[in-house]
C-alpha cells in the first residue's frame, strides 16, 4: 500500500501544494470532508496530520464505529500538512506506518487528532484490521506490526483486550497477541529508531496510569518548544 503512494508521489512536486493525503479507495466520504480538515489545519498552525473517523454498516444497516483514537489520524485517510510530512522524514514503509507517523509528528512537536462528528464520519467499506485474506490474518498482521513499532508489551496486552470485545469477539485479541508473540519470538527486527521507540514506550505507560488524553496533553505541552523553534 505505501508503496503504491509513493509510486504516485514520485510524480508530483510537493513543493507545489500545502496539503497531502494517503486516500484508500474502500471509502464514503461526507461531502466536506477535506474542506473542514483544512479549515481545522489553519486554525491551528501545529495541527500537522488529522481525520475523522470511520465507521461500518452491519448487514442491518446499523452504524458501527471503528473506535479510533482522538490522539491518532486514521490510515485509511491520512492528511497531511505537507510541512509536518517532510519533518517526520514521510511514511516508514512497513506495517504500522499509520501509527509510527502520529507518534514521529508528536514527537518533533506537531498535534495530531480525530474527530467523531457527523460531518467527519466516513464509512469504510472494509473492516479495519482485515486483509486481503481475512481479518484474523489481518489482527495477526497488527500484532507483528505493534512489536516492530516497539510497543510496550503490557499496553499492548491491554490493547488487545479490549479489541477482544469487538467481531471478531475474542479470536480478534487473540490474533493479535499471536502476531506480536511470534515476531518476538523470532526476534523479528524492529523499527531503526530507537529514541521514537522509546518515545512511544513511554507514552503507552503514561497513558496506562494517566489515560490517553492526560498522557497527550503532557506531551504535547512538553514537545511544544520543539515545534516553535523549528519555525514550522
Amino acid at each position: 500500500m505505501i508503496e503504491a503512494f509513493y509510486a504516485g508521489l514520485d510524480h508530483l512536486s510537493l513543493d507545489e501544494f500545502e496539503f497531502i493525503c494517503k486516500l484508500d479507495v474502500d471509502l464514503d466520504l461526507p461531502p466536506r470532508y477535506f474542506a473542514i480538515l483544512m479549515d481545522r489545519m489553519r486554525d491551528n498552525p501545529r495541527l500537522g496530520s488529522a481525520s475523522g473517523k470511520p465507521y461500518n454498516r452491519t448487514d442491518t444497516g446499523a452504524w458501527v464505529s471503528e473506535k479510533c483514537g482522538d490522539e491518532m489520524s486514521v490510515g485509511m485517510t491520512k492528511f497531511y500538512r505537507v510541512s509536518c510530512f517532510r519533518d517526520i522524514g514521510g511514511f516508514v514503509r512497513e506495517v504500522m506506518w499509520d501509527g509510527i507517523d502520529c507518534h514521529k509528528s508528536r514527537q518533533r512537536g506537531w498535534v495530531v487528532r480525530s474527530w467523531d462528528e457527523p460531518d467527519l464520519q466516513f464509512q469504510h467499506l472494509r473492516p479495519m484490521g482485515s486483509s486481503q485474506t481475512n481479518i484474523l490474518t489481518g489482527r495477526a498482521r497488527h500484532g507483528f506490526g505493534q512489536y516492530f513499532m516497539g510497543s510496550d508489551p503490557l499496553y499492548f496486552a491491554a490493547t488487545a483486550v479490549f479489541r477482544m470485545s469487538q467481531q471478531p469477539y475474542v479470536i480478534g485479541g487473540l490474533a493479535m497477541l499471536y502476531g506480536y508473540a511470534k515476531a518476538w519470538a523470532k526476534g523479528a527486527p524492529q523499527l531503526d529508531d530507537p529514541e521514537l521507540r522509546a518515545f512511544i514506550r513511554s507514552y503507552q505507560r503514561s497513558a496506562l496510569v494517566r489515560g490517553k488524553a492526560k498522557a497527550i496533553a503532557a506531551i504535547e505541552a512538553r514537545q511544544q518548544h520543539l515545534w516553535v523553534s523549528g519555525a514550522k
